[in-house]
């Protein structure tokens, strides 16, 4: 099993991605400690973890408070010994689809700040633990807008940008220590909660959404949260140990080019 031995840290992990994630490391091995704002929601994750012959442990944790985040991280570390990874994957309110010009300044500013915060505190609380112990792996997620310019994504896109400096930054002063940080950059979901609901409440608009999506990427298809787990998976296992200080692009082929234009000729059979 990839990651065997591993320990692994993830807040938010109540959400669909976060769920996902946790249940892909805790399949290759690792013992997962969840944590979220919600506790039913993380209990829930940690339930269908065990029900599979996984080591998983649910605790709530406000992953803007500071003194949660160290007081948990400690009793994690009397516990296992060590962290071996760390994955925020808490989710932020965002106003999107306006102009930037007719934004409010707090509804752009907003999602810059929280999601800064909450990265920032995580991280760094991990880090200094994994700089001690020699080893570790911290993980971001992004999304297309940190990659390419994306009207209308409000202040997600710079929220995206700045979470994608800072983890460069942070494998920068963190690989003297061993230490890897590496960012993950995916296009969005389908299979999201925050997809499925919106595609329940609004349908007809969700499927022109999605399809524009689709037409935005190279392989005419949206990442699932699977393949954002399975990334995941393999940064935090041994095989991707000379990896840091990247960001590894999981969006179908969004970031290197908006590919609507190319369509498939009719009756000329694909090579």
């Amino acid at each position: 099993m990839l990651l065997q031995n591993k320990n692994a840290v993830i807040y938010g992990a109540g959400g669909s991605l976060g769920g996902e994630v946790s249940k892909a490391l805790a399949s290759a091995g690792a013992r997962v400690f969840l944590t979220g704002h919600n506790i039913a929601s993380v209990q829930k994750v940690a339930r269908e973890i065990q029900k599979a012959g996984g080591s998983a442990e649910a605790d709530q944790v406000d992953a803007l408070d500071q003194k949660a985040i160290d007081s948990h991280l400690e009793k994690v570390v009397r516990q296992s010994g060590k962290i071996d990874i760390s994955f925020n994957a808490v989710g932020v309110d965002l106003v999107q689809g306006i102009p930037l010009i007719d934004m409010k300044e707090d509804d752009f500013i907003t999602p810059i700040t929280f999601t800064m915060r909450t990265q920032f505190l995580t991280a760094t609380a991990a880090g200094k633990i994994m700089a001690r112990q020699r080893s570790g792996i911290i993980l971001f997620l992004t999304a297309t807008p940190g990659g390419i310019g994306y009207p209308y994504t409000a202040g997600f896109a710079p929220s995206c940008a700045a979470v994608e400096t800072f983890s460069k930054n942070l494998a920068a002063e963190l690989g003297i220590y061993g230490v890897r940080v590496v960012n993950m950059r995916s296009g969005g979901s389908p299979d999201s909660r925050v997809f499925k609901e919106a595609i329940v409440n609004r349908p007809e608009i969700m499927k022109s959404v999605i399809q524009k999506m689709e037409d935005d990427t190279m392989l005419k298809k949206l990442p699932l949260m699977e393949d954002i787990a399975n990334l995941a998976v393999f940064l935090s296992s041994d095989q991707a140990s000379k990896i840091t200080g990247v960001t590894v692009d999981i969006t179908a082929g969004t970031t290197a080019g908006l590919n609507y234009r190319t369509v498939a000729e009719v009756g000329r059979p694909l090579l």
